[in-house]
């Protein structure tokens, strides 16, 4: 039996991939400022894994971090930091010899969209570290990122249509074969297919961390807009009243979350960026949410904070890394506590 856990459920650790001047942003320093809170306030709560691509590179994040504990670097070579996309997905899988496997889909940057050479081959590499050698892992044969599916972690995946059966990730596979392979791998007994297009600026094909997100077994929060004249409201109502149709397993409505998109923000060529509040990030007694100093920054952190009483909410600056078209949640993937991981020196 296989089971994808809850984002919600206790934590080993969290891993980021550290920007690097290589990488595409253009004000590296802005996003370090911002990896370098996400870095403190995270480690503050659990164990920090920080992927870097060398020795210098992670003598320079030591610096910026000082003397800051619980983190542990892994040095590896990485194409992009957005973790959530590129590293394995962590499964209960009750097994006569195995009681966890760590799961290396392929990866290809998002539908041959980037350069992904080194983010495919990135698990790999983490395989091998001593904090990860010896955990059970299998490398699947199919195109799937972490950013693309939700978890209630007791059976039930959440998705877009958009991404799963768009023809630049599995084009070889039918719908009902990616619907069974997600089924197989994941642990799925049922799977809440959203049909909805990306946000503007979102070169995922609509992931499902940027639109709607399992609070709990029962709650979704959800991107939504009330703004008639926005490029997105049409479409948005349109998720909207899919996910009032959704049932829970136990047959009753979801209780939905309205998160207000903030602003439109834009780059330098006017483009839309896909600023959202769906992609916070859970953690051990914590929900990091992403902040884009806008007014509406203060209505999301009110709502997710009654969707997590018991939990500390805190804001993450994130409007260095909309630049490049991903937020908090993108930048970061949980490992489940069960996994034992190996911090000895």
């Amino acid at each position: 039996m296989i089971r994808f856990p809850a984002e919600w459920e206790p934590q080993a650790a969290v891993v980021i991939a550290w920007p690097h001047s290589c990488g595409d942003f253009a004000n590296l320093s802005d996003v370090e400022d911002s990896y370098h809170f996400i870095a403190k306030t995270i480690s503050r709560f659990q164990p920090l894994i920080i992927v870097c691509k060398n020795g210098e590179h992670e003598v320079h994040i030591q610096n910026l971090l000082k003397s800051t504990e619980n983190i542990h670097f892994i040095q590896a070579d990485y194409n992009d930091i957005w973790v959530r996309d590129t590293i394995f997905l962590s499964m209960e899988w009750q097994h006569p010899k195995a009681k966890l496997q760590l799961v290396n889909f392929r990866f290809n940057g998002w539908g041959n969209k980037y350069p992904h050479d080194a983010d495919n081959n990135l698990n790999l590499a983490l395989f091998n570290h001593p904090i990860l050698k010896g955990q059970p892992s299998a490398t699947i044969d199919l195109i799937l990122e972490g950013g693309s599916v939700e978890s209630d972690g007791q059976g039930t995946v959440m998705t877009t249509k958009n991404c799963l059966f768009n023809p630049n990730r599995n084009p070889g596979l039918s719908e009902q074969a990616i619907t069974s392979q997600v089924k197989n791998y994941l642990g799925a007994q049922r799977i809440l297919w959203v049909e909805q297009d990306n946000l503007a600026g979102d070169d995922t094909d609509a992931h499902i961390d940027t639109l709607a997100r399992f609070c709990d077994t029962n709650t979704i929060a959800y991107t939504s807009c009330d703004d008639a004249e926005d490029a997105h409201y049409l479409s948005l109502k349109n998720m909207e009243e899919q996910l009032k149709a959704f049932k829970t397993v136990t047959g009753e409505a979801y209780r939905l979350i309205a998160l207000p998109l903030p602003k439109p923000i834009t780059d330098e060529e006017g483009q839309r960026l896909p600023a959202n509040y769906s992609n916070f990030l859970i953690i051990n007694n914590a929900v990091l949410v992403p902040v884009y100093a806008d007014a509406n920054d203060a209505v999301a952190l009110q709502r997710l904070a009654d969707c997590f009483p018991e939990r500390e909410i805190i804001a993450v600056p994130c409007r260095p890394l909309v630049h490049q078209y991903g937020s908090l949640h993108c930048a970061s993937m949980q490992i489940p506590a069960f996994v034992n991981l190996n911090f000895e020196p």
